[in-house]
Order: structure tokens, then sequence, then C-alpha cells
């Protein structure tokens, strides 16, 4: 608090120490995921809560006319099929969290009623000066995804970072400008920026062929936002969230792990993740007010990829790297460009480098996405 006095626990050589002896080791036990099967219900919350709409993840009719004959799931939706590659992490009880990025590569498709399951490991635990909170610990995890046929059909690294609350809030400088502040748009800003919505393309079944696609070349602009608490909580519904529970349900969790919960104005244990929607407690924590997800805003990346390369691409590798939180009332603008392009073991691939600014110009996210397309020659 102002007054010197810590209301949250701290980062500890001691905590450290039992953590890293958690490297390598895989992991038995951990809440359960949000989504075990890829239902048509499921695939399509998933999707409504980043805002896509491509009939291939959400209209049976369509779907079932493309090569896959089904309903296919969005790359991003094994997101809800793991709570670790999500940000749930152990050690540090009470210690805040952070989800700053993925690095996943998928093998195959996910299809409608597949059955996931997951294989996961602390991966490592680096240490960094941050000035969102200074002395900060990246905590890397790898998840590896199994349909019931025993295929593997992705894997990914995902990591969060690990800051004390209480000197992110007195001492940070990261968003000293920017705590709580209200900017409001003008009906002409928003008809601006709702023009980008009115172009979304979604490329479809008209077919990207490898060697249309040339190096420098930029993939259509996407929006997100303005963010807003409500567009939060409809991620949240797709996606399952970390520590949403209600009740009973809530207060098992909170005597199994008591630092998930955190007492709110009422004295009422609640969960850390209401940082997503109760302005006042993000602001305790240090950030600039209530603020997106990480995973959603990977999920937004991946979703530029998608509309580019049509039903017969396949994303093969995404890395984001999430810089700052958008709070609400932020407006994200996603650009892409073609990097390079060229064929590997028979596979005719394109990469494509991501940035997504806030309306303000500020580094919200930077992605490196690897897509195959097909090629006429095959």
């Amino acid at each position: 608090m102002a007054d010197g006095t810590n209301r949250f626990p701290k980062i500890t050589e001691e905590g450290l120490d039992e953590l890293r002896k958690r490297i390598g080791v895989k992991i038995e036990n951990t809440l359960e995921p949000w989504n075990y099967e890829a239902t048509r219900d499921a695939i399509r919350h998933y999707a409504q809560g980043i805002g896509d709409d491509n009939p291939l993840w959400c209209d049976p009719e369509y779907a079932n006319k493309t090569r896959y004959g089904s309903i296919v799931a969005l790359p991003s939706f094994l997101f809800s099929t793991s709570r670790i590659i999500s940000g749930y992490c152990g050690g540090l009880s009470g210690v805040h969290a952070m989800w700053a990025g993925a690095d996943w590569t998928w093998h195959k498709p996910v299809l409608r009623n597949d059955v996931i399951s997951t294989q996961a490991y602390l991966k490592d635990l680096v240490e960094h000066q941050t000035k969102f909170a200074g002395r900060s610990f990246q905590q890397i995890y790898h998840v590896d995804f199994y349909n019931q046929h025993g295929d593997q059909v992705a894997g990914a690294d995902s990591w969060v970072f690990r800051t004390d609350r209480d000197e992110a809030r007195e001492r940070g400088t990261k968003y000293t400008e920017v705590k709580g502040k209200v900017e409001p748009f003008t009906q002409a800003q928003l008809d601006e920026f709702y023009k980008l919505y009115e172009a979304e393309e979604i490329r479809g079944g008209k077919t990207r062929y490898w060697e249309d696609v040339q190096e420098g070349e930029a993939l259509p602009r996407m929006m997100k936002g303005p963010m807003t608490v409500t567009g939060f909580i409809c991620y949240a519904q797709g996606w399952g969230g970390l520590y949403i529970r209600a009740n009973k349900l809530a207060w098992k969790m909170q005597q199994k792990h008591p630092g998930t919960g955190i007492k709110n104005r009422f004295g009422v244990p609640d969960c850390p993740e209401r940082v997503h929607w109760d302005e006042a407690f993000a602001l305790e924590v240090g950030a600039p007010g209530a603020y997106d997800y990480g995973p959603e805003r990977c999920s937004w990346l991946t979703h530029q990829i998608t509309n580019w390369a049509g039903d017969d691409g396949f994303l093969r590798k995404a890395k984001s790297q999430i810089r700052r939180h958008n709070p609400d009332g932020d407006v994200v603008i996603i650009d892409g460009v073609v990097t390079r392009k060229y064929v590997d073991k028979g596979q005719h691939l394109v990469e494509i480098s991501q940035k997504a600014l806030t309306h303000r110009g500020e580094l919200s996210a930077s992605g490196i996405a690897v897509v195959e397309l097909p090629s006429r020659a095959r």
C-alpha cells in the first residue's frame, strides 16, 4: 500500500527454489480443461469469443462441402483444452501471473467431436527486470495435444510473468500516465474504425496458391475493439477462464489453492482473474485498467492469418509476444506482411510477420506465423 505495507504475497527465494524443482517434471494433476471435446458448440463459442465468424468453424452446411467434410476447430481453440497453456501456473502462491506469449506448432487439424488430451511440464524459469514491476520471472510451460486416435495435433510453449502486485502498483512505471484514464471516442472516430469491420474478408473457398503470394505482400488490416469489459467476458465464455468458479466450486478451489482467493471490497475471497472486469482491482495490481486476456490477443493474430489463408491453407506455426495491457477503451490494429516464401520437406510455406498497435501507436503484440499453402505444381 502507499504507506509501505504489502497487501499481496511476494516472490521469495524459497518459493523460487521450490518452483525450480518442478522443471522438466511431467504434471500429473491440474485443473480440468474447459473443453475436452471439440464439439460444434464449443468451437462456435470460442470463435465468437474472438469475433471470428468464419463459416469453416461455425456453419456445418458450409464446412461439410470443404475438403475436411466437417466443421474444423480454429487453431487457437486448443487454448480451451488446457488450463496450463492458457496461463494456469504452479508455485509462488498468491503472486500475480500475467500471460505473455506462446509458440505454437500445429501438426493436424482438429475436427468436430475430436477428443483432446494433453501432456505438460514446466520448461524453464527466467529472471527479468521490467518496467511494469521490477524483478519478474518468466515461467515457461510446454504442452502437447493429442486427439482420440493418439495423433499429436499440436505442441506449444507458453509463458507467464510472475510479478509482485505491490511493486507494480507502487513503483512500476510502465502505465504511470494512463492508469484509469478515460478517452471517449467521437462517433466520427468510431465510424472510421468500423470501416475495417465492413472490409474484413474471409478468404474461404477461394484458394490462395503459394505461387501467387509475393514476399513483401501485405495482409488485409484487421481491427479488434474498441475494447470493452463485455468483450473480455465474451472471450472468457468461449475459452473458459482459469479461476472462474461459482459458489461451492469457488470455495472448493480456494480451499485447495488459497492464493486464488483474494478478498474483494466486501471481504469475500474472489478470483485473481477479475483484473479483466474489475477496474479497481486491476489498478491495485499495477495495470492501467480492466484489460483483455493474453490468449485472446494471440487468437486475434491467428484470426488474421486464417482469414487470409483460406480453407485450403493450414497454419503450421505461430509465435506471439504480448507487450502491454489493452484496457477497455483501447483499439487494436493488426498488420501483417509476407517476409519469406520457401519449400521445406515438400511443404510450400509462407512466413508472415505481424504487428498489433493500439490506436495511440503503442505496440500491443507481435507475431511470426508460418502457413502452408497449396501449390499449383502439385
